[in-house]
């Protein structure tokens, strides 16, 4: 569902408010609309550049370098595959591939049905129950691909 232009700049323009006077303002406004509307919609660019007196370019640039902020609504479901070294030295790359082909998504993408959306995250702080891995707020450790795919058939 698209959203309306109206409650887009009514959060951007809260957010700015909100966060105006921090150092660094743009990541914890960035974080604060994402959280509010679930991604940062195309429309937020040109509306936060300007209230922020930043180029549409310098926001884009932000929005786009860092993983965490979505262009996209999110699944109902979010997995997350630690992919630091810790977890790749016990087997996240090979259930990472696993995943990927049973739900036929990459990163950043959600499953045709908006069921699971699959990212990537570099560290949980989880490194010593790696493979680690993150179902919606749950963190799971030792984590394989019939166990991952047990935990969202559970799930839904």
């Amino acid at each position: 569902m698209a959203l309306l232009q109206e409650n887009v700049e009514e959060v951007v323009r809260g957010a700015v408010e909100a966060h105006r006077d921090d150092r660094g303002a743009l990541l914890p406004i960035l974080h604060d609309i994402q959280e509010k509307l679930g991604y940062i919609d195309a429309t937020v660019v040109p509306i936060l550049a300007k209230e922020l007196n930043l180029s549409r370019a310098d926001v884009h640039g932000v929005v786009t370098f860092y993983h965490d902020f979505r262009k996209n609504p999110a699944g109902a479901t979010t997995v997350r595959i630690c992919r630091a070294e810790a977890c790749q030295s016990v087997g996240a790359e090979r259930l990472t591939e696993l995943v990927k082909s049973r739900l036929g998504v990459d990163f950043g993408q959600t499953t045709p049905d908006g069921g699971v959306t699959l990212e990537q995250v570099f560290c949980f702080g989880n490194c010593a129950l790696g493979p680690a891995v993150q179902v919606g707020e749950k963190l799971y450790g030792r984590m394989d691909a019939d166990r991952l795919a047990g935990v969202l058939e559970a799930g839904r």
